[in-house]
């Protein structure tokens, strides 16, 4: 069980352990807490180029991620739901995501997260985009 000032993340004993794909089972955000929405980032640079590598993009689109949080005075650890949206899912993908949210948040607890197969994003070449909700 992992607590911020916002939100309690846990995973009943009942349920599987998710923390080898980077998810919480559940998020429980405390009253009068400040909420972020943030819209879907993909892997693009500030330019708009998106690296072939899939790892990379979710890289980038994580680095993304904290941008937009922290121009509203958050970062990772206040993200407490993740949609995660990728082309062509595979397990090969599924590890290349769990190591970059790994390095994202360290030894923390994920948020919790739901993953979705698409057959293509908004962008030529894109290959993932999270959106995320924060409490604060």
């Amino acid at each position: 069980m992992t607590r911020s000032g916002a939100f309690q993340l846990s995973n009943p004993e009942a349920l599987y352990d998710p923390s080898g794909n980077a998810y919480s089972h559940v998020a429980e955000v405390r009253a009068g807490s400040r909420l972020l929405f943030i819209a879907g980032q993909g892997g693009e640079d500030r330019e708009g180029r998106l690296s072939p590598l899939f790892a990379e993009q979710a890289r980038q689109a994580l680095a993304n991620l904290e941008l937009a949080l922290a121009s509203k005075g958050a970062g990772l650890a206040q993200v407490c739901k993740l949609t995660l949206l990728i082309v062509a899912h595979s397990e090969t993908r599924l590890r290349e995501w769990v190591a970059e949210a790994d390095r994202a948040w360290g030894g923390h607890m994920k948020p919790t997260c739901t993953l979705i197969p698409v057959p293509r994003l908004a962008l030529d070449g894109m290959l993932v985009e999270i959106d995320a909700v924060a409490a604060l």
